[in-house]
């Protein structure tokens, strides 16, 4: 079923709405910058400002909320430049903690505002050059800055462009999965990648002490928050899965101890989710450990809007391609934790739906995993006999995609054992179920001739047990003979 859920209008808002005590945190801190007197006569004496500038400023700093209000919708655009030349021309700290103290009050007080920056041809490059400044307050704010400025943005043609080429490519696919999009075009693309550059940077220190913390938690849940506001547009979920984005979201991914960390958490958990709409990430899920810290969370946070996306994001693994994660569930007993979420009480009835959904999808893999899982284990164990998976038509039909796990794994093992084992036996029920798998898979004729698998059967056809010789040279027909099917009625 395709889930409301799945799609990303679950955030209507052009920005994602941090926690309380996030807001409050800078907020307080904002205003504190803002009782602050600066000589803005001093900067238009030393022509840094421009007698405009200077009136503008003027006109908008120390007045009450609802005239800065009205003076923003009579000729906003006038002071977001006036406030982009400020961090522009000048260097000194106090100034600059100042202006970004008023643009980012500006921004929270009303989203729209972020349109005024818009018509300026760079307003990003003077906010970029700040974040590698040592003091902590101008770095963090030019972060929040850019972040308000590029989710407002969404609709800009840099981003929409991008977006429309990789809705018109026959591969492409709806923000709901399929194939990973690319860089937004421009400079706005530029802008992206520098600033996720510096994220990941922070986020290499670790998650720290929580948002209420010094140091590495204020900072980690800075960049946390960030990421959930900029992974709502497609291309730059794909920007940020080669830097690692998702191995430095996982140590964010632990149950809390206090309310802020558990905000932290959901939107750590609202990344992940946005990141696994890219079939390019399996590899990079299993890597990085997410899925049992998922499993993790879902036993032990009972927060509903934390239980939802995660949720969510175990649907999307389990429905990758390929069903790379189906044995990992298995292990992690996956279907028994949602079959315990399923008794819970929720005010969402269609987390119910959910639930109950991915339930069913759980016991289908679990059954096919469960079945493959045995198979696997004896084909790894280097021993093979005949058994009733030989003869069972619909276990190699339905878990034809399950081969394709590490990298056909079970493939290379049966073709390992046509090179190395003494034992017929062993052999001759390699060489079957080599022939079933070419017989079900869409691409196995492909596959096992690119693993030299034809050369190894070919020379067993001379093997002096007949048995060997026979289920060799059934293999041998399948890799030489397109239609087999046809071959085999002759």
């Amino acid at each position: 079923m395709t889930h409301p859920y799945s799609c990303l209008e679950m955030y209507p808002s052009a920005q994602f709405n941090p926690s309380q005590n996030f807001s409050q945190l800078y907020a307080s801190e904002d205003a504190e910058m803002l009782l602050r007197d600066v000589p803005w006569e001093t900067y238009s004496t030393a022509r840094l400002l421009s007698t405009e500038d200077l009136q503008l400023i003027r006109s908008y700093d120390k007045k009450p909320k609802e005239e800065q209000k009205m003076i923003l919708e009579q000729d906003g655009f006038a002071y977001a430049k006036t406030f982009m030349t400020v961090l522009k021309k000048i260097t000194k700290e106090d100034t600059v903690q100042y202006t970004l103290a008023l643009i980012n009050t500006m921004l929270s007080e009303d989203g729209k505002n972020a349109a005024l920056f818009h018509s300026e041809e760079d307003s990003y490059t003077p906010l970029l050059k700040l974040l590698p400044k040592e003091n902590g307050y101008i770095a963090e704010s030019a972060c929040r800055v850019l972040v308000k400025l590029l989710g407002a943005r969404t609709k800009s043609p840099e981003i929409t462009q991008a977006q429309a080429s990789c809705s018109s490519s026959p591969s492409s696919t709806t923000a709901t999965g399929g194939q990973d999009s690319g860089r937004p075009a421009g400079l706005v693309g530029e802008v992206l990648a520098t600033l996720l550059d510096w994220i990941t940077q922070q986020l290499r220190v670790g998650p720290g002490v929580g948002v209420a913390g010094a140091g590495a938690g204020r900072r980690g849940a800075l960049c946390v928050w960030s990421l959930a506001c900029l992974l709502r547009d497609r291309p730059v979920r794909a920007m940020l899965l080669p830097r690692g984005g998702l191995s430095l979201l996982t140590p964010f991914l632990t149950p809390p101890t206090s309310p802020p960390q558990l905000q932290v958490l959901y939107e750590a958990a609202v990344c992940v989710w946005m990141m696994s709409f890219l079939p390019s990430a399996a590899e990079t899920f299993f890597n990085a450990r997410a899925l049992p810290a998922l499993v993790e969370i879902a036993k032990s946070v009972s927060k509903e809007k934390v239980v939802r996306v995660v949720v969510m994001t175990i649907k999307n693994l389990l429905n990758m391609e390929g069903c790379p994660f189906a044995s990992e569930m298995a292990d992690l007993n996956v279907l028994k934790v949602v079959s315990i979420l399923r008794q819970g009480t929720w005010a969402d009835p269609e987390l119910e739906e959910v639930l109950e959904c991915l339930e069913e999808e759980l016991a289908a893999a679990v059954r096919a995993e469960t079945t493959f899982e045995k198979y696997r284990t004896q084909v790894l164990s280097g021993t093979l006999d005949w058994s009733p998976i030989t003869s069972d038509p619909t276990f190699w039909k339905d878990n034809a995609q399950a081969f394709e796990a590490q990298n056909f794994q079970v493939v290379r093992v049966l073709l390992k054992l046509l090179e190395v084992s003494k034992e017929p036996r062993t052999l001759a029920v390699a060489c079957s179920h080599l022939s079933l798998f070419l017989q079900h898979h869409p691409h196995g004729k492909h596959i096992v001739q690119e693993l030299q698998g034809k050369e190894l059967a070919m020379g067993l056809m001379a093997h002096p047990e007949a048995e060997v010789q026979k289920q060799a040279l059934l293999c041998v027909q399948k890799l030489m003979i397109s239609n087999w099917q046809v071959f085999q009625a002759a």
